[in-house]
């Protein structure tokens, strides 16, 4: 496998226990299973995979490499995917089970996995080392019983005891090889957007290629009959050889185009995604500020946790900050950051699993004006810092970031000491540089940290302010809002770094460090007010994702949101 998803067997494993000496055979399944209802059927079986009942050759995923055109650029996308569909069992007395959808994404969901689109079942059928010929069974109204999943599986085993036979007397072992052509896919499919409650199976495909079974949703949710296989692909993959995941892919506008022929899908599941596994936690910083920190369930003290302390943008609470679904009556601001989605989809689609989002508030929801009455020398600042690393974590990667006036909170940790910390990875400015002064020194400590180490990173986000009517009127100066004050520290850094500068879609791109110093200037010919339209549009993520290998994978700044499903 391609380096950065190797030990991908080692992550099933850890994910799948050992099967037992003592765990039920295929046949044994099915015995004890025949006689029950769907529910508690599937129940049994779910609990059996996640036992780690699964044979052994299932484990060993295979690596499948997917490449194509997208945007006048060849892109390589690899992935790995279980040989066959999904069995409970051992390798010599195994049961491919047909799931019904729900289950099936039960189980992929344990494994971190993902069911495969149409357009996956033919490449997987077309990279496969054994190639079945369908064996359909005439319908009958016995073909959902658990007998007839019996009955076809034999007639499947004695076909692929034939192919592996001839492979092995050319010399080609069969351990680990891509089986398909056998069962029809569960499949993801835009479609079941519009079409909640149903299954979509494609595939079957004969020995020329083509599939018996075209896509098709007509059948509801609780139709499983003995045809039907669940694949499962692991949610772990590689573009151009940056790790991403396949819902990055599939959610891009562009790049879905690899691994879908039907557009994007924002939610590569059945059903709705599941309750987010994450708490939010109240933290007693001091009078005068309420915080909250958005943790993920299975944050893992043993990996360093990537500390996020977002302050809140003027005029905005902590719930509206975190955003929600739309509702009647609902305050516009809920809707305008969702930075608790993005801090979701950053965990689900850009593997940071172990990402904390502290959101503070201040009395007067004006950080400007509270640091300014409140903490003029930034001491209590610089004790919050403290204290945030006391919770998560001393070896936390921190990010000091924040909208509009909550910027005002990371000059007044800049100012308030001789050099920022080593602990601080990450510098982020969401339209929010509007105190940013060389006279203070702000450059010459940005730079002497910049300078300490490879990973860290400082991001700005900003648009034309000072061309923007507000009622029909400019609200800015020219040097005084974000564009002006973005404009300073660019040049004042360009003294020490230099820059590749480009615009593309009035976009304006000043790149220095490798991409590790990004100032991101979008033009504002229209004269609309973007202040929050930049956080709205993936801000919060390429603000984490810059400079890294998996910026711009899945999303685009100031593109389409890619965080919609992660909405609660």
């Amino acid at each position: 496998m391609s380096t950065a998803i190797a030990g991908l067997a080692l992550l099933l494993q850890a994910g799948l226990p050992p099967r037992a000496t003592d765990a039920a055979n295929g046949a044994e399944v099915a015995a004890r299973v025949a006689a029950l209802s769907l529910v508690e059927r599937e129940r049994v079986v779910c609990d059996e995979v996640r036992g780690g009942n699964v044979p052994e050759s299932w484990r060993a995923f295979v690596e499948l490499h997917v490449s194509g055109v997208v945007d006048g650029r060849e892109r390589h996308v690899a992935l790995a995917v279980a040989p066959d569909y999904l069995t409970v069992g051992s390798d010599a007395d195994g049961l491919r089970m047909p799931l019904s959808p729900s289950a099936a994404q039960e189980v992929a969901d344990a494994l971190d996995c993902v069911l495969p689109t149409p357009r996956l079942v033919d490449l997987i059928y077309a990279a496969a080392d054994v190639k079945v010929a369908p064996e359909p069974i005439p319908p009958s109204p016995e073909m959902t019983s658990v007998a007839w999943f019996a009955r076809h599986d034999a007639l499947v085993d004695s076909t692929l005891a034939a192919l592996r036979s001839e492979l092995d007397l050319r010399g080609r072992s069969p351990a680990a090889r891509l089986v398909a052509g056998h069962k029809k896919d569960v499949v993801l499919t835009p479609g079941l957007a519009e079409r909640p409650g149903r299954v979509a199976i494609y595939g079957w495909h004969e020995l020329s290629g083509a599939p018996i079974q075209p896509l098709y949703l007509g059948h509801t949710a609780t139709w499983v009959d003995y045809s039907h296989g669940a694949r499962l692909i692991a949610r772990a993959a590689t573009l151009d050889g940056a790790p991403t995941t396949v819902d990055a892919l599939l959610s891009d506008p562009a790049l879905c185009a690899l691994l879908s022929d039907a557009g994007p899908i924002l939610s590569a599941r059945y059903g709705p995604r599941p309750a987010a596994q994450e708490r939010l936690e109240a933290l007693d910083l001091g009078p005068g500020v309420r915080a909250i920190a958005q943790v993920p369930n299975d944050l893992d003290p043993a990996r360093p946790t990537r500390l996020v302390v977002y302050a809140l943008p003027n005029g905005s609470t902590l719930e509206q900050t975190l955003g929600r679904r739309p509702e009647p009556g609902q305050d516009w601001r809920f809707g305008i950051q969702h930075i608790g989605a993005q801090a979701r989809w950053l965990r689900t689609c850009a593997g940071e699993r172990d990402l904390v989002v502290v959101y503070l508030e201040c009395d007067g929801l004006a950080w400007p004006t509270w640091l300014r009455k409140n903490d003029p020398e930034g001491a209590r600042a610089v004790a919050w810092m403290a204290a945030l690393r006391a919770r998560f974590g001393a070896d936390a990667r921190v990010t000091l970031t924040g909208h509009s006036g909550g910027g005002a909170l990371t000059f007044a940790f800049l100012d308030a000491q001789a050099s920022i910390p080593a602990w601080v990875e990450r510098i982020a400015f969401l339209d929010s540089n509007y105190r940013y002064d060389g006279a203070r020194g702000h450059a010459a400590k940005l730079l002497a940290w910049l300078g300490g180490a490879e990973a860290r990173a400082l991001v700005v986000l900003a648009y034309d302010d000072a061309s923007a009517l507000l009622d029909g009127k400019p609200f800015v100066s020219r040097e005084g809002g974000t564009w002006g004050r973005s404009h300073a520290l660019l040049a004042d850094l360009k003294r020490a770094l230099p820059f590749a500068s480009s615009t593309t879609d009035g976009l304006q791109r000043h790149v220095a460090l490798g991409g590790r110093v990004q100032l991101l200037l979008k033009e504002n010919p229209e004269r609309a007010v973007l202040h929050t339209v930049q956080v709205e549009r993936n801000g919060l993520i390429h603000a984490l994702l810059a400079g890294t290998p998996r910026a711009a994978l899945g999303y685009r700044y100031f593109g389409p949101r890619v965080y919609d499903a992660w909405i609660e």
